[in-house]
């Protein structure tokens, strides 16, 4: 049996929302273990790689469409769009990197997703991340000291650069091995190959 497939998301991307929503029935229904979540920073992938969020862009209105499409056809909420998007994430990112450190990836990062894409909260503002970490049982005052911690900046900034350094170029994306399956639209190949 090989290496358990890694999910590797950012909770800013709607496309990694829609691929949150999805993963572990789409992997339970191919017979493959869940993967395991791995929050990295996309921005640092787009300044390693050269690129830009497709939200800053002209094709904006086009991609915001296209995920509220895709997240109707999957069966889930209407997409309520937080203003402003795409956010600064970072604090809910080491936020999700110290829930990962205690076991508690999967809770919070759906909450914070629900947060987002689903409420329409601005993951800027740290009272909408603490109200996502307060549903996964995470304490604020815990919180508040572990995302300045060096450690917590470190082990987010160490997890973007090996998702970068294994061919990671954006998210939602899930390795299976050597292999890297980029969109939201790959889950089910990702699955297929992971159960192999």
């Amino acid at each position: 049996m090989g290496a358990r497939a890694v999910f590797y998301f950012d909770l800013g991307s709607p496309y990694a929302y829609l691929a949150a929503e999805r993963i572990s029935s789409v992997f339970e229904s191919a017979g493959a273990e869940s993967p395991e979540w791995q929050p990295i920073l996309l921005g640092g992938l787009f300044r390693r790689f050269g690129r830009s969020s497709w939200g800053l862009g002209t094709e904006r209105e086009a991609g915001m469409r296209e995920v509220e499409r895709r997240a109707q056809a999957y069966g889930l909420p209407p997409i309520r769009w937080p203003d402003p998007w795409p956010p600064n994430g970072l604090l809910a990112m080491r936020v999700a990197t110290f829930a990962k450190e205690i076991g508690r990836t999967v809770s919070f990062s759906l909450a914070a997703f629900r947060q987002a894409f689903g409420a329409g909260r601005d993951l800027s503002e740290p009272d909408n991340v603490f109200i996502a970490a307060a549903s996964s049982e995470l304490h604020p005052r815990s919180l508040r000291t572990a995302v300045e911690r060096d450690a917590i900046k470190a082990r987010l900034r160490e997890a973007t650069d090996r998702a970068g350094d294994l061919g990671v170029v954006g998210v939602p994306s899930v390795a299976v091995g050597e292999a890297v399956f980029w969109g939201d639209d790959r889950l089910e190949e990702a699955a297929t190959a992971a159960a192999r």
